[in-house]
């Protein structure tokens, strides 16, 4: 294990926490974070992508980062083919982390873990989608090494 030496000298140890696919245990826990983050309460909108991104495939993947009995965080990602012209490629579809466990590096271990699953389906590029205005995020996926692409997102109102 690595330690880090501080002003006193005394060896202090890397936080550790594990990285693994989500189970239905960890929905609930999901639905916490994500009310917490975004202020909106949306269990089954959750329970919806567990269903379809947290069943074991090679293709969806649904990990959560845990230490103990504390859930620090999930990702959630997939291979999607030929949207856009696009060969296989890697998506992003989300990534949370408790505010308390930021800066220990679970965004990053995360982000890491899902990318090792991209390789492992063969994906060369991967991708994601946010707004503009969250500077949190998009600093975090800087930091990780993404940049613009070749897409631009075009939208519009619909009239009910």
């Amino acid at each position: 294990m690595n330690s880090m030496i501080l002003a006193n000298s005394r060896p202090m140890p890397e936080p550790e926490f594990m990285i693994r696919p989500a189970t239905e245990k960890d929905v609930d826990k999901v639905i916490q974070l994500d009310t917490q983050l975004t202020g909106m309460h949306k269990p089954e909108y959750w329970r919806e992508k567990f269903e379809a991104y947290g069943r074991r495939s090679d293709e969806h993947f649904f990990l959560v980062a845990t230490r103990g009995n504390d859930f620090l965080g999930f990702i959630i990602g997939e291979v999607r083919a030929w949207e856009f012209g696009s060969p296989p490629c890697g998506w992003i579809f989300t990534i949370a982390v408790d505010p308390a466990q930021r800066l220990e590096g679970v965004g990053s271990s995360l982000f890491d873990a899902v990318c090792d699953r991209f390789r492992k389906a063969k994906v060369t590029k991967i991708r994601t989608m946010l707004a503009r205005t969250d500077q949190l995020v998009m600093s975090f996926f800087r930091s990780q090494g993404m940049m613009a692409g070749p897409f631009t997102e075009l939208e519009m109102e619909v009239d009910a």
